[in-house]
C-alpha cells in the first residue's frame, strides 16, 4: 500500500515492530475488556443494564476477541487449521474491526451509549 512511504512512518514496513505492537494492543484490549466485564456482572449489574447499541457493539467485540484469539492459535507449532479456514479468519477478523470502527463512530456522533441506569 507504500503507506511506509510517508516520511515517518518508515517503521510501519517492519513486520516485527508491528506484530509486537498488534500483540501488545491485543493484551491491552483483552484486559480492559475482561475487567469491564467483570466489573458490570459483579458491581454494577443491578444499577446498569446494557443499551441495544451495547450488546451489538459487545457481540462485534466478542467476534473481534474470538477471531483474534483463533488467529493467534494459528501461529502455534501444532494447529491444523486448512488454508481457507486461515483466509476466513483472517478476513473476518479484519471485517469485524472495520465494522466495529463504523458502529463506533455512528454511535459517537447519535450519541448513543453502551449503558443506562436501570
Amino acid at each position: 500500500y507504500y503507506i511506509a512511504d510517508i516520511p515517518g512512518l518508515g517503521w510501519l514496513a517492519q513486520f516485527y515492530v508491528t506484530h509486537y505492537i498488534h500483540y501488545l494492543a491485543a493484551i491491552l484490549i483483552l484486559a480492559l475488556v475482561a475487567y469491564l466485564t467483570i466489573d458490570y456482572l459483579i458491581l454494577q449489574r443491578k444499577h446498569l443494564r446494557l443499551t441495544a447499541s451495547g450488546y451489538v457493539r459487545g457481540a462485534i467485540l466478542a467476534g473481534i476477541l474470538v477471531s483474534g484469539i483463533l488467529l493467534v492459535i494459528r501461529n502455534l507449532a501444532e494447529s491444523r487449521f486448512g488454508p481457507q479456514f486461515i483466509i476466513f479468519l483472517d478476513l473476518a477478523h479484519l471485517g469485524l474491526v472495520m465494522t466495529f470502527l463504523m458502529v463506533t463512530g455512528y454511535c459517537l456522533v447519535k450519541k448513543k451509549r453502551w449503558i443506562t441506569q436501570r
